[in-house]
């Protein structure tokens, strides 16, 4: 069982559609002749015997009607205007005279001219056999015409109708071959194209033509290639970015270890000028501050690679709580700058752990921008649709129109922000978080004329 099995797997994967869709059309027009034969060819034998068997009556009734025959001896053969029907006038014992060659004699003969039947007609060794009573006299006109002929006709019929079915099962092959290429050319394209995108990685569009299902098929297929060049062109940017945001503390930290080295290495030669405690102090410091750099790159790398990994399960969460929890982790880092915040509850469905990390990126943004004695205001404001908006504004020189469009792009750094510490993911964690929350992020000019960084985000007053 298990070989049979495994030889129609490995028949049905050398078949290919094309021959598939050819051989079902040829089965389905072969069943359907087939069919369309059998009753063609029961219609023309039932029509064939009706006719004969009507002849048969009508000679049989034209012989009875004439009074020809009277005895067994006055047979006239002539009368039945044929020479291949053999006949003969029998009595009920079968007994009788017969002009030629005897027709055959039987039970159901008999009966008819012991006059138990009123006619009897069958077929015997090739013979339309008919029995009809003659009078009151106790006989029996039988008559036998050889069926040589039907046979014949209905043979060849039978030849006809398997030519006319074999040609129709071959012509729906070839009908159905051609018309599977031309409704596979799609498909075609589409394996040519994933075959080429496997072996080159072009994802370049392919041509859509009508609009049938294979067209809304490439046009599927087409988004899908779009989104895969989308998805490769970001992922790209991303390395192209990381390579060069990670390039700068790298080279710094590399020199300062090597500065360190070479003074250590001086520090055995006499005469060999040594560092001072205050410049080693800073070379450290320096270090410190790029490995801690490094760290926030790398964690803020880890995070935005999350944009591919499956979501967390969502669970409702209160974004009082989350802002709260936030505040407090962003007062110990904060110095000076005061936080001032309008909460109104407000709870969504989410991942408490993403959008806390995103409204501690928004905090740290903004007490980045802030000045020493600034004050950072938080508001939580819901609308009547169903939203909220997380407001951060602070104190400080706001941000400029042409960086407005991009401040949440990964890496971007306005003019002024070039010389501050940080990775430049922060605000693109930000709008990550919030769009896989159903939300949206939008940047533009405080009142005071700081930055307004608000967070839109679906979900119901608590």
């Amino acid at each position: 069982m298990r070989v049979l099995t495994d030889w129609r797997f490995h028949a049905s994967t050398r078949i290919t559609l094309r021959m598939r869709v050819a051989l079902l059309a040829a089965v389905m027009v072969g069943l359907a002749a087939a069919v369309v034969s059998a009753a063609a060819f029961y219609l023309v034998r039932n029509s064939l015997l009706s006719s004969l068997d009507d002849e048969l009556r009508q000679r049989a009734d034209t012989v009875v009607s004439s009074g020809l025959v009277t005895s067994r001896i006055n047979l006239p053969k002539a009368a039945l205007y044929g020479s291949d029907i053999r006949v003969g006038v029998i009595n009920e014992q079968g007994e009788g005279v017969f002009a030629g060659l005897p027709p055959p004699v039987g039970v159901e003969e008999r009966q008819v001219a012991a006059g138990h039947r009123p006619s009897s007609l069958r077929t015997v060794r090739d013979q339309r056999v008919l029995a009809a009573p003659v009078g009151t006299s106790g006989l029996a006109l039988v008559l036998a015409q050889p069926m040589d002929r039907t046979w014949r006709t209905l043979a060849r019929l039978g030849v006809v109708l398997a030519l006319v079915g074999g040609s129709g099962v071959v012509l729906a092959g070839l009908a159905g071959a051609t018309v599977a290429g031309a409704g596979l050319r799609p498909v075609q394209r589409l394996t040519a194209a994933t075959e080429r995108v496997a072996s080159t990685g072009d994802l370049r569009p392919i041509p859509v033509s009508g609009s049938d299902e294979l067209a809304r098929l490439t046009h599927s297929f087409n988004l899908m290639l779009g989104a895969v060049a989308a998805a490769r062109e970001q992922q790209r940017r991303l390395v192209a970015d990381a390579g060069h945001e990670l390039r700068t503390p790298l080279t710094s930290l590399r020199t300062n270890v090597e500065l360190l080295l070479a003074a250590s290495e001086r520090s055995g030669t006499p005469g060999a000028a040594a560092l001072s405690d205050v410049d080693r102090k800073e070379i450290f410091d320096d270090v410190r501050g790029q490995v801690e750099e490094l760290s926030t790159l790398v964690g803020d790398l880890v995070e935005l690679a999350r944009d591919d990994a499956p979501h967390a399960e969502h669970e409702p969460v209160e974004l009082v709580d989350v802002v709260e929890r936030a505040l407090q982790r962003a007062r110990r880092r904060s110095g000076e700058v005061r936080f001032e915040t309008q909460p109104r509850p407000w709870t969504l469905l989410g991942d408490a752990t993403a959008l806390e990390r995103a409204v501690l990126n928004l905090l740290d943004n903004a007490v980045k921008w802030s000045p020493p004695d600034g004050l950072v205001q938080i508001t939580i404001r819901p609308t009547a649709d169903g939203w909220a908006t997380l407001e951060v504004a602070d104190q400080g020189p706001g941000i400029a129109e042409e960086d407005l469009p991009r401040i949440f792009d990964r890496f971007y750094r306005a003019t002024e922000d070039r010389g501050r510490p940080g990775s430049g993911l922060g605000l693109a964690i930000v709008k990550q978080v919030a769009e896989r929350h159903g939300g949206a992020v939008r940047a533009t000019r405080a009142v005071g004329g700081g930055a307004l960084l608000i967070v839109r985000l679906p979900g119901f007053a608590g």
